[in-house]
C-alpha cells in the first residue's frame, strides 16, 4: 500500500468490543488491522487495564479516506452512545507493507 492518500485510522475503545470489531471490520472493507492494549486517562476516566473488562484497546488501520469514513460512521452508529470510543486519523506515508 503506497497510495498517496493513505490514512492511519486509530480507534481507542473498550476491550469488550474487540470480538465485535474483528467480525465487523472485514465486511466494511478492512483487509488488515493491528490491535494493542491501551491504558490512560481521558474523558471517560482512568482506564488502568488491570481487568480485561475495564481495559481499552487501540485498533490501527491503514486505509483510504473513503474506508476511514465508512468505518467511522459504522462505529459511531453502533457503539458511540454506549461505549467509550475515540476515533481519529492522520495522513501517513507507507514505506513498506
Amino acid at each position: 500500500m503506497n497510495a498517496p492518500n493513505s490514512l492511519l485510522l486509530t480507534i481507542v475503545c473498550e476491550a469488550v468490543l474487540e470480538p465485535f470489531l474483528e467480525n465487523e471490520l472485514p465486511p466494511l472493507g478492512v483487509t488488515g488491522y493491528t490491535i494493542t492494549d491501551a491504558r490512560g486517562l481521558g474523558s471517560h476516566g482512568r482506564r488502568s487495564g488491570a481487568w480485561r473488562k475495564e481495559g481499552n484497546i487501540r485498533v490501527e488501520i491503514l486505509c483510504s479516506p473513503t474506508l476511514a469514513e465508512r468505518v467511522t460512521e459504522h462505529l459511531r452508529k453502533e457503539y458511540e452512545a454506549n461505549y467509550g470510543l475515540l476515533i481519529f486519523s492522520s495522513p501517513v506515508q507507507v514505506h513498506s507493507a
